[in-house]
């Protein structure tokens, strides 16, 4: 039996100036109740997928809209996990982000994890209008290496795309030992990662350098920085990449970037979900 799932979450801005959330679900997806860490005008919520992981043939859909002058914070309790699929049927995650003027959105799911044997597909569509800004990222881990469980089968499709502004498919197959292994792929590493600073606006040539040089100078102090970088591919978006042999060094330089970002382009306190936490 295979589940189909969605989830969708509207934001709205209170004329008291707080962000509040509006929800509905079917099938196994759930939303954690709305928490202020950082005052009214900001709410963190947690998404929660009750079985823990997706087989063949199951679906996932996650709809965002966040309203003009609202901002939200989304993270996930645990890895999304993709396990292997018997019959060849694919599994299906597809995430949905439409961001009205002015709003904020920071999109901070922990990681995707390829079993081996998988076929999946794990999509990310954004759409963002003026003013707008999201800070989102996204990890992967093909196989557990840790526990001696490669990625030795299957295929994982990563889709990012932003109409008219980005568009990024990505098809990581187990047997192609040219992209997983070769100095010009993933140079046998396991764990890759994109974070992004993605903006309705066209960013000005001051903030981008400034930017820039604020996430090379974190990068170039850690111990990932020869296999990351950041880079600004169009005047809408800055865009970090890194691979590692595990995910753990990864998530925690993307923590730092995400906090410096935080700062540096909103003046914000580095304020992170509770469920990091716990």
């Amino acid at each position: 039996m295979s589940w189909q799932a969605r989830l969708d979450l509207q934001y709205h801005r209170h004329l008291s100036g707080q962000t509040l959330l509006r929800h509905q679900h079917t099938g196994p997806l759930r939303i954690f109740k709305s928490l202020y860490p950082e005052g009214a005008g900001i709410c963190h919520n947690v998404i929660v997928h009750p079985p823990g992981g997706l087989v063949q043939g199951d679906s996932l859909e996650i709809e965002v809209a966040v309203a003009q002058g609202a901002h939200a914070l989304i993270s996930t309790p645990g890895a999304t996990r993709f396990y292997r699929s018997t019959s060849g049927e694919l599994a299906r995650q597809q995430v949905r982000l439409q961001l009205e003027a002015g709003s904020r959105l920071e999109w901070l799911p922990l990681e995707t994890i390829a079993y081996d044997g998988c076929q999946a597909q794990n999509q990310v569509q954004v759409e963002l209008a003026p003013g707008a800004e999201l800070l989102a990222w996204d990890v992967v881990s093909l196989g557990l290496p840790a526990a001696a469980l490669p990625f030795a089968s299957g295929c994982l499709t990563q889709h990012w795309e932003w109409p008219g502004i980005w568009l990024e498919r990505a098809c990581i197959a187990a047997e192609d030992k040219r992209l997983l292994c070769s100095p010009l792929g993933l140079a046998g590493q396991t764990a890759l990662g994109t974070l992004v600073l993605a903006c309705g606006t066209p960013l000005t040539r001051l903030r981008r350098e400034a930017l820039l040089e604020a996430c090379r100078g974190l990068i170039e102090a850690h111990p990932l920085a020869s296999r990351c970088g950041a880079t600004c591919p169009n005047d809408y978006m800055l865009v970090v990449r890194a691979l590692a042999s595990q995910v753990e060094p990864l998530m925690q330089l993307w923590q730092s970037l995400w906090a410096l970002l935080r700062r540096e382009a909103w003046l914000l306190a580095d304020q992170p979900p509770r469920i990091w936490s716990v």
